[in-house]
């Protein structure tokens, strides 16, 4: 037999003591001592598939102790730890700085109001250095309608901001369950509406727009991107979306295979759909549902997402959507990474590399 190198060696051993030492924290917090729960094994056995660097982030979000969020209320649920929370926590561990301006240099970033569809949101943009007008990428945060802000996902507009050279603007579209759908499509098409009659006060251009988002905001960018070819609005050059909510199943095979994916699992998804809609006909809309939706004339597309995802199918399944509607799409799928990894690039070797994918395809379609 040939021996492993030493590297091999090394993340070898670095991952079977990951599952041993999650096998033996499952147990320690087991009062009695019984076996190990299969959620615990199926935990244990989704770290050693995670790369070292995402493996590192989850043990800092498991040690934040989050609640199962689909056991609590969305109020809750909102002051839980993020992943982002997590990645910060890495950071002080290595003794370095958790200031955005200092991870991401050379973007400044002011908040302010901007109208929505039903009163005022909250948004930040994000600029670079240089002498603009620069394109203008409109940016929708995830967390499945009801969670999340452009706080916890400032890393990943950020990242954009930089890589793309572009102004971002991070929009706060209602959540439910105050507000249910279609309200935060509302917003976001509204948000949409206002930059692309106002990108010129953003130091921006009005000729090179953008749509991109993460999650359920990867799944608002191709739903704005349709309103906006619907509505004859000014179009967007080119769509990013990052691990989307594509499709109203949660049993298709990435969700069978990481039911229990942390920071993202099943019980999860099911619990937002039923805060985010109003009923069973909500889900059949094609702005949730947009592997059935309208495709055609849509912009360049860029699909992100992470292999240990319950929405990695969703991906997949929007790629090929869109190739039958004639639309130009490119996907890549990170191995060894997780949901939500992409704003993690301060600490995660593949987000930096999702960031610096994402960012040539927009400078692509944006010159």
């Amino acid at each position: 037999m040939k021996q492993r190198s030493y590297r091999t060696q090394a993340l070898y051993g670095f991952a079977v003591l990951g599952l041993g030492t999650a096998l033996l924290t499952a147990c320690s917090h087991s009062p009695d001592k019984r076996p190990v729960s299969e959620e615990a094994v199926s935990n244990a056995k989704m770290m050693v598939r995670a790369d070292l660097d995402m493996q590192g982030v989850l043990n800092a979000f498991a040690s934040l102790d989050p609640k199962a969020i689909e056991n609590i209320t969305p109020t809750q649920a909102r002051l839980e730890p993020t992943l982002a929370d997590a990645v910060k926590k890495v950071l002080r561990g290595q003794d370095k700085s958790t200031d955005p301006s200092v991870l991401v240099p050379g973007v400044t970033s002011t908040d302010r109001s901007i109208p929505g569809a039903a009163g005022p949101l909250q948004a930040r943009i994000y600029t670079p250095q240089g002498q603009g007008p620069f394109p203008v990428v409109v940016y929708y945060h995830g967390g499945g309608w009801v969670i999340a802000d452009r706080e916890v996902y400032d890393a990943g507009a950020r990242g954009l901001a930089k890589q793309a050279n572009a102004v971002v603007v991070s929009v706060d579209y209602r959540r439910a369950p105050e507000n249910k759908f279609p309200a935060a499509h509302e917003d976001a098409l509204a948000a949409y509406a206002w930059v692309s009659k106002h990108a010129e006060s953003l130091n921006g251009d009005p000729t090179r727009l953008a749509l991109a988002g993460e999650s359920a905001g990867g799944n608002l960018a191709v739903a704005t991107a349709i309103a906006a070819r619907d509505q004859n609005m000014t179009p967007p050059r080119h769509v990013l979306s990052v691990y989307p909510v594509a499709q109203n199943s949660t049993s298709t095979s990435s969700y069978q295979k990481y039911a229990d994916a942390k920071p993202l699992n099943r019980p999860m998804m099911l619990w937002f759909i039923a805060n985010a809609t109003q009923s069973a006909a909500d889900l059949k809309d094609p702005r949730i549902d947009l592997v059935d939706a309208d495709l055609k004339g849509l912009p360049p597309v860029t699909i992100i997402n992470a292999e240990i995802d319950p929405l990695a199918e969703d991906g997949r399944m929007l790629q090929s959507a869109l190739e039958n509607a004639g639309v130009k799409v490119e996907r890549k799928v990170y191995e060894g990474v997780t949901h939500e990894f992409f704003g993690a690039a301060a600490v995660v070797d593949k987000a930096r590399q999702a960031q610096l994918y994402a960012g040539q395809r927009l400078k692509d379609s944006l010159k």
